[in-house]
């Protein structure tokens, strides 16, 4: 177990301590609380604290426990002194430094010992960079049905916005859940070298992928034969009729094989699977449903068989009942593996039709244009087609996945309508706020170099009570501490979500979490001068704030790397 003084400080920790502080009291006073035997008080309200976010209120709290909560909890609502005692001193594993609990108008407000914080947070950054559980185990495939075919391969050309967008939630899927120790497979493997997988590389999508030549023939041909020898097989009947003797007689009814067709709902039915259609029925069994089966049986064959295996099929809403239909064939050829449904709403392009390939030249050209517009003639050379490449992506990757996946979405594809390089728009802004980080450091390294500046000193050498600008707490309150929760939660998801087949793993909360983030590393660097005069007495608040963004850069590498965007050195 470890030390509380080495274990990161974790929000999730923090609420926890808090809650028993409230509790504790209440525990020791009342026969009833006793009697329950849980953690909760009756009649308590669901959420005891709430952690503040917006500068306003981080200005004089940073938990706060509302009236609402103190009049359920105590007579009157009048906090008892022995549980502000409580409160001011709760500890423990992850759990933040307080400093000071009151009870003001709103309710009871606690403040965590900044200073604290700081020091603790920034001498071991790389620590909150990671997701906060322990490494999970388990194996989790992930199937992408638009890019299955047998006989006509997929094109970019082909290929339509909404299938696209399972293909970049299924990609990031795929980062995130091997941050949390699983090991992932990505079904099905596509052809080296073809349209599909340059345009997908194109967008920084790593694919496993065979020989052009390569053939799964083989695995067709036994999944067939599983499926015709399947317990939940329909056998037709007819009457054969033969001539004997010259006589036209009716013989005994007997089975003849033609069509394979599978009872669905007898699948569902004995199998006790929630969440399925209830309209699957009868299937018949198709030439390209055998291929899509074969290649999910060849990466599961892949799997190391020692470790329970996740199927998480990500599919558009258009083929979500073609996949159902999928899951279950598949289950009544022999497969046991868990099988969930990640399902994509619609994209939609108001005013006009385009394919994968087409929008992604369109926001291309847009890119380049605004490019142009901004910087001039020096937009020219690889250095600048690499830099526009990645924010191209960017802007892809951010308009597809800012959004709820099982909701639409719904893209601005007019060619007036242009790629801004300025305000809180997407990938766009977000690179660009990275990319400052980098030249400000870049700045200071060559400050240094010319004995301007000295080296940043060891953490446990400066006084981060200097860091008392309201942005700086907010960056690290609001993004460096809660990151590797964040980064935890879609794992959390899939063990502890109901066993119905459609999942919900949060997939925009990358996107959503990097634009809050650039807005208020803007706004705070907008404010601050962070390489001030070359004067002894200023260099504690100058290390102190390189160090917070140092902290930052690499919180930014972090978060785009799950995206598969790499980050950018200039614009």
């Amino acid at each position: 177990m470890e030390n509380e003084e080495e274990s990161p400080f974790r929000i999730i920790s923090t609420v926890r301590a808090l809650n028993s502080a409230l509790r504790d009291k209440l525990r020791d006073d009342t026969e009833t609380t006793r009697s329950c035997g849980g953690d909760r008080v009756p009649n308590e309200p669901a959420k005891l604290w709430f952690k503040e976010s917006s500068a306003k209120n981080l200005r004089n709290r940073d938990f706060l426990s509302p009236n609402t909560v103190l009049t359920a909890l105590y007579d009157d609502g009048q906090v008892p002194p022995a549980v502000l005692n409580n409160v001011l001193s709760a500890h423990g594993s992850g759990v933040l430094p307080l400093h000071g609990a009151e009870v003001v108008a709103e309710g009871l407000r606690v403040c965590v010992d900044h200073p604290a914080a700081f020091r603790r947070v920034l001498s071991r950054a790389a620590e909150y960079l990671r997701p906060s559980g322990a490494q999970r185990e388990g194996c989790v495939l992930l199937n992408c049905p638009a890019l299955h075919t047998r006989d006509t391969h997929i094109t970019s050309h082909t290929l339509t916005l909404g299938q696209l967008r399972t293909v970049l939630i299924a990609d990031h899927l795929g980062v995130l859940l091997r941050r949390q120790g699983y090991s992932v497979l990505y079904c099905p493997a596509l052809p080296e070298d073809g349209d599909i997988i340059n345009f997908i590389k194109a967008l920084g999508v790593d694919w496993p992928t065979v020989p052009v030549s390569w053939s799964n023939e083989g695995r067709e041909q036994k999944v067939l034969e599983d499926l015709r020898s399947s317990p939940y097989r329909e056998m037709e009947c007819e009457k054969e009729k033969t001539r004997r003797n010259g006589e036209e007689t009716e013989e005994e009814e007997h089975r003849v094989e033609r069509e394979v067709k599978i009872n669905l709902k007898e699948v569902v039915q004995e199998q006790g699977l929630q969440g399925y259609d209830p309209s699957l029925g009868t299937c018949t069994v198709q030439r390209e449903t055998i291929a899509h089966l074969a290649q999910l049986d060849r990466v599961a064959a892949a799997a190391d068989s020692s470790v329970a295996m996740t199927v998480l099929h990500v599919a558009s809403c258009q083929d979500e009942f073609r996949q159902q239909q999928t899951a279950m064939l598949w289950r009544a050829s022999g497969a046991t593996a868990t099988q969930r449904l990640v399902v994509c709403g619609p994209v939609k392009t108001p005013g006009a039709q385009l394919s994968a390939a087409q929008y992604l030249q369109l926001r291309r050209s847009q890119m380049k244009e605004a490019s142009e517009m901004k910087y001039g003639e020096q937009v020219e050379g690889q250095t600048w087609d690499d830099i526009i490449r990645v924010m191209t992506s960017a802007t892809v990757r951010f308009e597809l996945l800012s959004t709820v996946h099982t909701s639409p979405v719904t893209l601005e594809v007019q060619k007036e309508g242009g790629v801004s390089t300025k305000g809180p728009r997407g990938g766009v802004f977000v690179m660009y706020n990275c990319a400052r980080l980098h030249t400000l450091f870049s700045s200071y390294e060559r400050g240094v170099q010319e004995g301007i500046y000295p080296e940043i000193p060891e953490s446990s050498e400066l006084d981060f009570s200097s860091l008392k600008e309201e942005g700086e707490w907010l960056l690290l309150f609001n993004y460096l501490i809660p990151y590797s929760e964040l980064l935890d939660q879609s794992g959390r998801t899939l063990e502890l979500e109901g066993g119905g087949v459609r999942v919900n793993l949060k997939t925009e909360q990358a996107c959503k979490f990097l634009v809050s983030l650039s807005k208020d590393f803007s706004s705070y660097y907008n404010r601050v001068h962070v390489l001030g005069e070359p004067l002894p007495h200023l260099f504690n608040q100058m290390f102190c704030r390189l160090l917070l963004l140092s902290a930052l850069r690499e919180l930014y590498h972090s978060a785009l790397d799950a995206l598969n965007l790499p980050p950018i050195p200039q614009l």
